[in-house]
């Protein structure tokens, strides 16, 4: 039996989060692993009146993928994979790793040539804007977290708002202080990051701020732009490891001139990072600022949809902006990482405290 908070997740991916019509078609996509979401999120689109249409692939798909595919092969992309995207009026991806780790040993060049080859579907996704990406929880995800599976299933299902008696009027009440932090940020300039190891400025002049809350990722709770792209200026160093497809790279410090990463370090996996930052033109500078407003998620479980999200911190993507933003960047990657402002840190716009030790001056 499934159990019945996946049940009420599935209603607000289907009822809130996409808002599905008669008459619609739903991609579902996800491994195995994810049948008892995947199964409860179509037996809501059935019920709006919709058609699912399921991309189920095994769990272990990708670890084959990358142990047997060539060169010609990490760079196809498979024409039923656009005409899928094509056909379906919303995508529901639902993340559901039995392995976190399976990836480790793969080569960074070979992930790249793969995610090169996959962007012409992620930018025609991207456009669309129907998307949503949830995660169902798997014993890898609560070892990663060191939380046993139903302490870490208490967690995601507490983060989503579906333990709670309404979960979109949660939704909509994290919106409404969203609000108040969009208001503090129009028309905003200089933005001023400061922390443990960190002095970095940028500019986020003319580009627009969005509020998410929980219709693309869920759980959500981010305030986010596109900074412009020739302006960060300094440091940064990122409090959490950066997970990347089984890597982990851990103490990732950046330099930027002139909105371009001119040195960067790593305790661990920096073969990586530079791999990853050498991929294209665009993967050295920023595509992304985000601020966290999730107050329900208070500690690093080491997943990126929950992690970027802690309430009291920021991120910065590498790569690709998002055009909604007004970002021009263009790059194969957007690779999140994580700056926690909590203890210590603040983050200012236009001379203003914004936010200070993890708390907003609004």
């Amino acid at each position: 039996m499934a159990d019945p908070r996946a049940n009420r997740l599935a209603k607000v991916l289907v009822r809130y989060s996409r808002k599905v019509k008669r008459g619609q078609t739903v991609l579902i996509a996800g491994p195995s692993a994810a049948e008892p979401l995947i199964l409860e999120v179509a037996r809501e689109v059935f019920r709006a009146g919709g058609h699912p249409m399921y991309r189920m692939s095994p769990s272990r798909a990708e670890e084959v993928f990358y142990a047997e595919a060539g060169k010609a092969q990490l760079e196809f992309l498979p024409k039923s994979d656009m005409a899928l995207a094509r056909e379906a009026d919303h995508y529901i991806h639902i993340i559901a790793d039995i392995n976190t780790r399976a990836l480790s040993g793969v080569d960074p060049k070979k992930q790249a040539l793969a995610t090169g080859a996959r962007r012409r579907l992620q930018d025609y996704v991207l456009r669309k804007n129907e998307w949503t990406v949830t995660l169902f929880p798997t014993a890898a995800y609560a070892q990663d977290a060191g939380m046993g599976l139903e302490e870490f299933e208490d967690f995601v299902y507490a983060a989503t708002r579906v333990d709670k008696r309404d979960p979109v009027a949660e939704w909509k009440k994290m919106k409404a202080f969203q609000q108040k932090v969009l208001r503090r940020l129009r028309g905003a300039d200089r933005v001023h990051i400061v922390a443990p190891g960190t002095d970095l400025t940028l500019s986020v002049k003319g580009r627009r701020f969005i509020t998410c809350f929980g219709s693309h990722n869920m759980p959500d709770g981010e305030v986010f732009t596109g900074p412009v792209e020739t302006s960060a200026e300094g440091c940064i160093r990122y409090t959490y490891p950066v997970c990347y497809r089984g890597k982990e790279v851990v103490d990732v410090r950046l330099e930027f001139e002139k909105g371009k990463v001119v040195k960067a370090t790593a305790a661990r996996n920096e073969a990586l990072l530079k791999t990853m930052i050498d991929m294209d033109a665009g993967a050295r500078r920023l595509g992304e600022l985000g601020i966290g407003t999730n107050y329900g998620i208070t500690r690093f479980v080491k997943s990126i949809l929950f992690d970027e999200k802690i309430g009291g911190s920021a991120h910065l993507a590498l790569g690709r902006s998002y055009e909604a933003t007004g970002g021009r960047n263009k790059s194969a990657i957007h690779w999140d990482m994580i700056c926690d402002l909590r203890d210590g840190g603040r983050l200012e716009v236009d001379g203003r405290v914004l936010q200070a030790d993890g708390k907003f001056r609004l």
